[in-house]
């Protein structure tokens, strides 16, 4: 080997040190002169710059596939550290790190389970439910059900609640994904993350996988001003439509409270291209929220009906909070009194004037966007619920 050439490639490395192309030509011209241990220290600093480069991946496999190096040579957790806790043996294509890292729950719930929202109950059976009852059918039409599905709507309405209702009806494994559970503060960390967690669902198909707050883990990339943040973006696109991609029985979920802020690319056909508006609890879903938080409680005979009537506008999470403050009342005066008694209708009614409607100030929001920013007619189903309640 021309000791001249190692020398020039690693001045012009010194020079251009960001210029992953040269320093992975040094590494190689490393290895084959027997220099392993800067060979793989190169290597390292490729993985650093461009966590997805592949010959980078592949030269660190087949140099630890070699007879061992001593430990005085080379140092492969120092490797790891400086990978931020990546191993060569996890970065091989189709190795995973740890099988059971997330785990896979099995739901007890069903769409029954879901008081009133009817039309967002139906578009769920005519976008999962229906083709996978009718395999036959679904092969005629050639439907498919590759992609995933993105609720939207006010914070506090059910649509976690509802992926779960959905993953019980399917009678499948139900995974949800929040942004702490992928980023991490090594580069490419968040990428093997993501990436982990697709192969645990493929793994144990068929699976609803649910990524919660889409919006923070896949915001627009032009609104990111760090690199590393907008690899992350890049991770899901790839794992949902990318080359060689086996997402057969994964059932792909996301919610967000701000769908306007979600990465356009997400949004494109394979990915989370269809969408579903949920609003707050229609008078029956009400009705049926405030049985289940009633359920376990002790409560005198109580009208329902007059709550669901009272509550319109109210979400999920802001009748839960009336209960929990009804019960808080009745809890308080037992206290005092010395004797337990049950929660009284005057106990909701006094915690109704205390707790208002939480989604007010994100249709506030709501209207600017299907003002001003709705000229592609993605948002017309929430523009018509909003003329129809007077919010526009």
């Amino acid at each position: 080997m021309d000791r001249g050439l190692i020398e020039s490639i690693r001045a012009a490395v010194d020079a251009s040190p960001a210029d992953v192309a040269l320093r992975l030509h040094l590494a190689e011209l490393l290895l084959r002169a027997n220099q392993t241990d800067e060979a793989l220290a190169q290597l390292g600093r490729v993985l650093q710059l461009d966590p997805t480069c592949a010959r980078a991946v592949e030269l660190i496999a087949a140099t630890r596939e070699r007879e061992p190096v001593p430990s005085t040579e080379f140092d492969w957790e120092e490797l790891e550290r400086e990978l931020g806790g990546l191993a060569p043996a996890m970065l091989v294509e189709g190795e995973q790190s740890d099988e059971d890292a997330w785990e896979v729950e099995r739901q007890p719930i069903t769409l029954a389970d879901v008081g009133g929202l009817y039309e967002v109950k139906e578009r769920l059976e005519v976008a999962f439910l229906a083709p996978l009852r009718n395999p036959e059918l679904r092969h005629l039409y050639k439907k498919d059900l590759r992609g995933g599905l993105l609720l939207y709507g006010p914070p506090g309405c059910g649509k976690g609640f509802l992926a779960r209702a959905l993953a019980g009806e399917l009678r499948a494994g139900f995974i949800e994904v929040s942004i702490n559970d992928v980023l991490d503060m090594f580069v490419g960390k968040s990428e093997r993350n993501l990436h982990d967690i697709f192969m645990t669902a493929r793994r144990n198909a068929p699976t609803v996988l649910f990524f919660d707050e889409l919006d923070a883990l896949g915001r627009k990339r032009s609104q990111l001003s760090n690199n590393a943040m907008r690899t992350t973006v890049n991770q899901p696109l790839h794992e949902l439509d990318g080359v060689g991609t086996q997402n057969e029985n994964v059932f792909v979920l996301g919610a967000t409270n701000h769908p306007w802020d979600v990465d356009p690319a997400l949004r494109r056909p394979g990915r989370f291209d269809r969408t579903l508006l949920v609003l707050p609890p229609d008078e029956p879903a009400r009705e049926a929220i405030f049985r289940t938080h009633l359920r376990e409680r002790p409560v005198a005979p109580i009208d329902l009906r007059r709550l669901a009537r009272a509550t319109k506008g109210y979400s999920g999470a802001d009748i839960a909070h009336v209960c929990e403050s009804a019960a808080e009342k009745a809890m308080i005066e037992a206290v005092r009194g010395g004797e337990a008694r049950p929660i009284e209708m005057r106990d909701l009614e006094a915690a109704l004037t205390d707790v208002r409607p939480s989604v007010d100030s994100w249709f506030a929001v709501a209207k600017n966007v299907v003002s001003f920013a709705n000229t592609d007619g993605t948002y017309d189903d929430l523009r018509t619920y909003m003329k129809h309640r007077k919010l526009l």
